[in-house]
């Protein structure tokens, strides 16, 4: 199926005198090996082979020497190509024209065709039903390697509704860089026409997720750590994007989640601001190709931060509080049971020195030293015993008086006090 010659084929000639008749070269093209053959004559040289594709226009190839085959690159053929071999003649360069179509009805080909590789050793493809193809039409899938030229069935077939609209590879050994990947297609109603593309393994490859994520922190940065994710084919550190989803934990708004892009230069690695005490983060990064824009999976997510640091720096700031509380509470009862003290408990006069003070004491009596509303006593006198001479005793010095010192008496508390003044009179003995 994948080897048939182009069909259907039409030769036309163009410029071609009516004086010089032309043979026929019965032009053929292989789409496996996209060779353009024709039939060699003779006392003719073949001068150019040309190849106008739809997108991409002409492609040129000189044959070598007297060959009679040109060889092109392999390319997309299902939207039709247009082949010329210009022949040198007798009147000049005369081109003949070889028109290869892609048979059956339009709209019947699979469509929507596309491939990935994940996980490095598998690759799915899928494809949808043409728009116009009959109900039992049935497609399969071809690839072949450029290199080898080999090529291989898909070993397992997705269906829908008993229709292949899919395969899955668990075994990519043989494919080289570039492949060439044909969905054909049968049918008893109608010939359906043939899908193919060549696809690049490297372009449709969905990396894994960078492995080894690690997270290393001081005060003030922490530092984000990841190895490279495994790959089919050898890659340098250029070749690769990352992005980082950093994201707080318990953050239910996200406002503090972050998505940064870093490129391979960075050396696998980047300096997060994060000063301490910083709350508990998730980081998961993902990568792509620097080419393109297929992401891969985000890697498992790596914790960094603590909620404990968060909570000692509370815990402190609320000690910190209830601790100037407690003192101000322990002060203000202190001060509280010293006003308490002294109103419980006054002070105890002291007795003042009348020495030091000089002061006289009051032994002279008489008016000045009587407390007010008192009234003078009359003088105590004592008659002499009989027998004994009258006699005047001296009356002992006086002890020192006791001056208190003066408070204030409580109102309404006033008690008047009396002084007596109480002289001793002594009478002369009567003479005999």
């Amino acid at each position: 199926m994948l080897l048939d010659p182009a069909l259907p084929l039409t030769q036309e000639h163009q410029d071609v005198p009516t004086t010089e008749w032309v043979p026929s070269l019965n032009m053929k093209f292989d789409r496996r090996t996209m060779e353009l053959s024709w039939d060699c004559k003779e006392n003719t040289t073949y001068l150019e082979c040309v190849m106008i594709h739809k997108e991409k226009g002409e492609i040129r190839k000189k044959p070598k020497n007297k060959d009679c085959h040109c060889n092109f690159s392999h390319d997309s053929l299902h939207g039709g190509v247009t082949f010329v071999v210009k022949v040198n003649g007798t009147q000049g360069p005369i081109p003949e024209k070889l028109v290869y179509t892609n048979p059956g009805g339009e709209g019947t080909a699979a469509q929507n065709f596309s491939c990935f590789i994940y996980n490095v050793n598998f690759m799915n493809c899928t494809w949808a039903k043409g728009r116009a193809a009959p109900d039992d039409v049935q497609y399969f899938l071809y690839i072949q390697d450029f290199k080898e030229k080999r090529e291989r069935e898909c070993p397992h077939y997705v269906t829908d509704s008993g229709t292949h609209v899919g395969c899955h590879l668990h075994d990519l050994s043989g494919l080289t860089f570039r492949n060439y990947f044909l969905v054909n297609g049968t049918s008893r109603e109608t010939a359906v026409q043939f899908f193919d593309t060549i696809l690049s393994l490297k372009k449709i490859e969905i990396y894994s997720p960078p492995d080894n994520v690690s997270v290393d922190c001081n005060p003030s940065h922490c530092q984000i750590l990841w190895d490279p994710p495994r790959t089919r084919h050898p890659s340098s550190a250029w070749d690769f994007n990352y992005q980082l989803r950093i994201q707080k934990q318990n953050n239910k708004e996200h406002a503090g989640n972050q998505l940064i892009d870093v490129t391979g230069k960075s050396e696998n690695k980047y300096n997060f601001p994060s000063p301490e005490p910083r709350p508990t983060h998730t980081v998961t990064i993902r990568a792509s190709d620097a080419r393109g824009q297929h992401w891969s999976a985000w890697s498992q997510p790596v914790e960094f931060g603590s909620t404990q640091a968060t909570a000692s720096f509370v815990h402190v700031y609320v000690l910190v509080v209830l601790g100037t509380f407690v003192c101000a509470l322990i002060l203000s009862c202190l001060v509280k049971r010293l006003f308490a003290s002294e109103t419980l408990f006054p002070r105890i006069p002291h007795i003042k020195d009348k020495w030091s003070e000089n002061v006289h004491t009051d032994h002279q009596g008489g008016p000045a030293h009587r407390a007010p509303g008192s009234h003078p006593q009359p003088s105590a006198t004592r008659a002499p015993l009989a027998g004994f001479p009258k006699t005047r005793h001296p009356r002992p010095p006086c002890a020192p008086q006791i001056i208190w010192e003066k408070s204030t008496p409580d109102t309404g508390k006033i008690d008047h006090e009396e002084i007596l003044t109480v002289e001793e009179v002594t009478v002369a003995p009567e003479s005999v």
